[in-house]
């Protein structure tokens, strides 16, 4: 891969299925050049087909969940390291269902006569609500509101729809007109007031005066705002209560909340003991299902749990200490017979159904891939799986049904298991150029520190591999997917534990004969960032060049200008400021002297910018080789969902620098 073949990317969204499960809608984006922004369109896929078993690379392949019992996991993990595509288990094709510039989150009325999706009519434009006769017809909006709409959830009767939007407060967000009628833009707004920690977020910014609230609104566009809350509202089977949630300003947390479905009778079933996502009612309708961790915690798994509707204590339907949901996109769902939960385990995202009395979860898909979304209806069940060739498709019983990345080509992922010093094992993948070696390595490291790499296609190795180096890459201590007691290590010792396991994955890869381990490069984002100054500190030895991208870098300035230092320094590297000096990476840059690429984004409220400029500046004051990239416009998920052209433009400066002093042939 190429970094400018990233607009040949196609990325499957949520599906949604029909009432009887037949046939599904799902929302496909790409990268698009021309407008240098993502466009999404809606596809209609049948979900019946031929019973002929396809091939997926593997000689055995568990099946997911379907109207047939579903078998519970292989004890044999299914190989999925071939570029060998699968086959088609459906003659019926995917067909494409709308033309707009970008429609997604498709949700199918319970009645089956209407579609409701998300529909932005150009680049710039607000995402609102639009409802399309299944019947046949015209599309129509539902809503007009100034900042756009989030999801919506049908009510059972079909009649209305739920959803969430934020409301400007005056005079902000484009309110505020001079006596000419003339619109006052931002810089001409009056400054703001802050009285709490919690008041901004990277990637939306100040939100305090644009509050969320819970709307509902009826096929003729009766727009009625119904409580202040925020998140994915959804009804109660009943349709008499709608679940959302409420954020605090006063802490990392987040209540489960109900209401009436008129807005009456609102209260919060949680009092801010969990940071709470995706409430769903139990299908009896006494219950909340939600996911959650501790308010206020790192390195801990947002597990799932259930609360009473009529009040009292929240209890876990899991083990929280052994089931962590998939960073987004990870979801859950509630079917009649359990909750379906996507969970990370060593690299995959499995989906598991969990039964509501607490009970042992079954896995319906499992194996070396990850599930990236699903729908149940019908006693159907679909799912967008990705695996190491493919960016994701939608299956039905081990049976793909579409062809939306169709001739994509990859480099195997293969696995690697090392062991660190005090015998810990370190789970991880090379992907190796084509042609024969000795190659130069570039280490890559995850950012988080609580997340995981895993059994998927991944652009950052397929690019550098592709430009002739391998790539090593892996979750030490400090990532999920292994259980609370695998992050735990590293808090209070972050760089030191990290950088360990990290060494002794490099050093197995090391071993294999193909792999030069005299040109060998250091890269990473966010705690990736943080790793990488790091390493070229304190094993500077070890690397030829490094590139340091959005990362922390002083842990007491990132406390006091990052959106979540405020809470996320004290919880994951001590509260104590000598400690904190001793692992922030800025207090050793007198040691680095390889070559080094830093790279921020001017708008990142997670890691601001302030933290590459402190680095830059120590490095060139002493005289060492670095050089600063600065992206303008762009947040902290630059590197995944900025604009195509800074993405494609990142790629080319990062496989730039490790040519000029890590080549990928040597003369």
């Amino acid at each position: 891969m190429k970094p400018a073949d990233l607009p040949q990317m196609r990325i499957p969204g949520t599906p949604t299925l029909s009432p009887d499960g037949r046939t599904a809608v799902i929302a496909v984006a790409r990268p698009d050049l021309a407008s240098d922004s993502y466009t999404s369109q809606l596809w209609l896929v049948p979900t019946t087909g031929s019973t002929e078993e396809p091939t997926t690379g593997s000689t055995e392949e568990p099946t997911t969940g379907s109207t047939e019992e579903p078998t519970t996991g292989s004890t044999e993990e299914p190989t999925t390291g071939s570029t060998k595509e699968p086959t088609t288990g459906s003659k019926e094709k995917e067909e494409q269902l709308t033309r707009g510039w970008h429609d997604s989150a498709p949700r199918w009325s319970p009645d089956g006569r209407h579609l409701a999706f998300l529909r932005r009519t150009g680049k710039t434009a607000k995402p609102q609500l639009w409802v399309l006769p299944m019947t046949g017809g015209d599309a129509w909006p539902l809503t007009d509101e100034p900042l756009g709409v989030g999801p919506a959830d049908w009510a059972p009767d079909s009649s209305r729809l739920a959803f969430s939007a934020r409301v400007p407060q005056e005079p902000r967000y484009g309110t505020a007109r001079t006596d000419d009628g003339e619109q006052i833009g931002p810089d001409g707004e009056p400054p703001r007031r802050i009285t709490d920690l919690f008041h901004r977020l990277d990637g939306l910014g100040f939100f305090g005066d644009r509050p969320s609230h819970i709307f509902t609104v009826t096929l003729d566009c009766e727009v009625t705002r119904v409580a202040e809350g925020e998140g994915d509202p959804r009804y109660s089977p009943d349709a008499a209560w709608l679940t959302f949630l409420e954020s605090s300003a006063e802490a990392w947390s987040a209540d489960v909340c109900v209401c009436r479905a008129d807005g009456s009778e609102r209260r919060a079933l949680t009092g801010g003991e969990f940071s709470a996502s995706l409430p769903r009612f139990r299908p009896d309708g006494a219950a909340v299902l939600f996911v959650a961790c501790p308010a206020g915690s790192v390195l801990r798994n947002e597990s799932l749990w259930s609360i009473p509707l009529d009040g009292g204590p929240a209890a876990p339907l899991l083990d929280p200490a052994r089931y962590h949901l998939a960073m987004s996109p990870g979801d859950m769902d509630v079917t009649p017979d359990g909750a379906l939960f996507m969970n990370e385990n060593r690299g995959a995202v499995e989906l598991l159904s969990v039964p509501y009395d607490g009970g042992p979860p079954t896995p319906l898909i499992t194996g070396e891939r990850q599930v990236s979304s699903f729908a149940w209806a019908g006693g159907v069940l679909a799912a967008v799986i990705a695996t190491p060739t493919s960016w994701g498709e939608l299956y039905r019983d081990e049976r793909r049904l579409t062809e939306f990345n169709k001739g994509t080509e990859a480099l195997e992922q293969i696995e690697v298991t090392a062991t660190a010093p005090d015998g810990y094992p370190v789970h991880g993948w090379v992907v190796r150029p084509a042609g024969e070696g000795p190659h130069p390595v570039l280490l890559m490291i995850h950012g988080g520190p609580y997340a995981q790499y895993g059994w998927r296609l991944f652009d950052e190795p397929q690019v550098y591999a592709g430009a002739g180096y391998a790539v090593v890459y892996g979750n030490p201590r400090g990532s999920s997917g292994y259980g609370e007691a695998h992050g735990e290590p590293i808090r209070g010792n972050v760089g030191e534990v990290t950088a360990t396991d990290l060494l002794a994955l490099l050093d197995a890869a090391l071993k294999e004969p193909d792999l030069d381990a005299g040109r060998v490069g250091v890269l990473g984002g966010s705690h990736g960032g943080f790793m990488t100054t790091w390493l070229a500190a304190h094993h500077g030895d070890r690397f030829r060049a490094a590139v340091s991208e959005r990362a922390v870098n002083s842990i007491d300035s990132f406390t006091g200008t990052s959106d979540i230092g405020w809470f996320f320094a004290d919880a994951l590297y001590s509260g104590e400021f000598e400690r904190q000096s001793r692992q922030s990476p800025l207090t050793y840059a007198d040691r680095i002297s390889v070559p080094m690429l830093i790279i921020h984004s001017e708008q990142d409220w997670r890691c601001p910018v302030e933290q590459a400029y402190r680095l830059f500046v120590a490095l060139k004051r002493r005289g060492a080789p670095a050089e600063l990239l600065l992206f303008p416009g762009e947040g902290h998920e630059m590197s995944r969902t900025g604009r195509p052209s800074h993405r494609i433009q990142r790629f080319d400066a990062i496989l730039d620098w490790f040519d000029r002093h890590l080549p990928a042939s040597v003369a």
